[in-house]
């Protein structure tokens, strides 16, 4: 499977990027402001759900990948403990809320109620794996 590269410039494009991403996993050791340069770092492993499969899938994989957001005022959590650099984050979706067109809010949400909100100039984001696969232990499960 070749490595996966998007852009996101709106938020159809940004839905895409979070279903490509449910369920990646990082430490909070790898979320990274740089208000200099207006841009939000997250490094992870996501599962890799576009992986061709069927109901009884024998092989899950992830990859390491690397989003990033561009054009960020400013960047804000909650629920999320930032003196504690090894604890694990679950992503489960990103989202957008349209404060006046372009700019607006985008919202990385976590399980276990953390929350990322970023105030962005407008969407422009970059999803790109960066190294190989690897077996995956486990598949995600969501119960309704």
């Amino acid at each position: 499977m070749t490595a996966l590269k998007l852009i996101a410039l709106d938020d159809q494009d940004l839905s895409i990027v979070s279903a490509h991403l449910q369920d990646a996993v990082m430490k909070v050791s790898d979320l990274e402001f740089l208000p200099k340069a207006k841009r939000f770092v997250l490094t992870m492993n996501r599962f890799v759900w576009e992986a061709k499969s069927g109901l009884f899938r024998q092989h899950n994989e992830r990859r390491q990948a690397v989003l990033h957001f561009d054009r960020v005022l400013g960047a804000k959590t909650n629920g999320i403990a930032r003196d504690k650099p090894a604890e694990i984050l679950s992503l489960l979706a990103i989202s957008f809320i349209e404060i006046s067109k372009p700019a607006g809010i985008v919202e990385l949400i976590f399980s276990g109620g953390g929350t990322i909100m970023l105030d962005v100039e407008c969407i422009e984001a970059r999803l790109a794996d960066i190294g190989g696969a690897w077996e995956a232990t486990s598949r995600p499960i969501h119960r309704a």
